[in-house]
């Protein structure tokens, strides 16, 4: 396109469309329009005219003289459509929707190369933080060794207020959903679902590494109680919901999952809706990244990087995956790479011994009993955590020491 004026199809105009829409029109330097906006609610009210709008996606992904479609709605399926259907014409598409690319992350690489377009998703993964573009060109030939990084702005913001205002989980999360910190339904958020799709986006293109996101395990806040930060905070910590990936000798270990933390890690003093990734390679050490994790304007910003860098034609070079793949262009067998079986030192609060029964114990190094609270502090299979992964019904809080 050689950075000229360019034109664009937007899909969805909600907070991050709308945040689109705001730093766009601040822009300096890049000359961009949008055409037509594709919304589903035809009764809600909306701050720009009606004219600008439009209900069927046919409106924008019929038209011959679109630059590039911008896919940033909440509907995993129609975003998926809307992606693949644009691609297969031709268009270069930028997205926002962490859940469409991780679930179908192998069917949008393919149609990128079948279609000769680009695909980029900076704003699906740290909102502010260019971390997928820095791992894919600054450390392209570097041999990481390990990405862990706090990546869901909602759970950071309720566990620091959880601490910092003495107060229980279901106070600040009722607060937060009425602030717009939170979802009305905030599973997503709270359960790791969110940082899982995230950690997998990020695996592909620190290591090549492309999972399902059913192989990646994932553990929450949602059962988290302030007797859980207090515990943490008596000894100079703080709970923090960290994704890892890493490589271990010649395996690799994905997760999601509580952490304490120490003042000695970068990660200690990064508060309320802030994100931060923090990257170590054999020969650069660590480096952190810190941003504003989610939000109108952060993530707009970031989708509108993604759409100046379309402008000079740039795109995913997924060095690294592409070593991983077979001849056939097909994936490897990821379940030989992956190592699940291995032991964690984990923190564990629950009511009851039934409530834990399925939890591999290797040893038991500290155990508290009381009428209200039981904890252990013991090494586990890490395998057994899986038996937690999703559940809705466990009030167990489990976090890794």
């Amino acid at each position: 396109m050689g950075n000229k004026k360019i034109s664009l199809g937007l899909f969805g105009f909600g907070c991050v469309g709308q945040g689109l829409y705001d730093v766009l029109n601040q822009s300096q330097s890049l000359e961009a329009t949008i055409e037509k906006i594709c919304v589903k609610d035809e009764n809600k009210t909306r701050r720009l005219d009606a004219g600008r709008f439009t209900f069927d996606k046919k409106d924008i992904l019929s038209r011959k003289d679109l630059d590039v479609v911008v896919e940033l709605i909440s509907d995993t399926d129609a975003a998926f459509e809307i992606v693949s259907t644009a691609m297969k014409n031709g268009v270069s598409v930028v997205s926002a929707s962490k859940e469409m690319l991780a679930k179908n992350f192998l069917a949008l690489f393919k149609l990128q190369q079948e279609n000769n377009v680009a695909l980029i998703y900076e704003g699906s993964v740290g909102g502010s933080i260019p971390i997928l573009r820095n791992l894919e060109e600054y450390y392209d030939n570097e041999l990481l060794q390990s990405v862990r990084a706090i990546l869901n702005g909602t759970c950071n913001y309720i566990l620091t207020r959880m601490e910092l205002e003495g107060k229980d989980y279901g106070e600040i999360l009722k607060d937060a959903q009425a602030s717009g910190f939170a979802e009305a339904d905030p599973w997503l958020d709270v359960s790791g679902c969110d940082a899982k799709y995230k950690i997998l986006l990020i695996a592909v293109h620190a290591f090549g590494l492309l999972l399902k996101p059913e192989q990646i395990m994932n553990l929450g806040i949602q059962n988290i109680r302030y007797e859980d930060i207090l515990y943490a905070k008596e000894k100079g910590l703080r709970i923090k919901l960290l994704t890892r990936a890493e490589k271990i000798g010649d395996k690799y270990r994905v997760y999601v999952m509580p952490h304490f933390i120490d003042k000695s890690s970068e990660l200690f003093n990064v508060l309320y809706e802030y994100n931060a990734v923090e990257v170590e390679g054999a020969f650069s050490c660590k480096q952190t990244f810190t941003g504003k994790g989610a939000g109108s304007h952060p993530t707009g910003s970031a989708v509108l990087s993604d759409i100046s860098a379309l402008t000079y034609n740039y795109r995913y070079g997924y060095k690294k995956l592409k070593k991983f793949m077979n001849g056939n262009g097909s994936a490897p067998d990821t379940s030989k790479l992956l190592d699940t079986d291995f032991n964690i030192k984990v923190y564990v609060r629950f009511a009851n011994k039934s409530e834990i029964e399925k939890l591999e114990i290797v040893s038991i190094e500290e155990e508290y009993k009381s009428a209200k609270n039981n904890y252990i502090i013991a090494t586990v299979n890490f395998k057994s955590l899986f038996h937690f992964c999703g559940n809705k019904d466990s009030q167990v809080f489990i976090c890794a020491v």
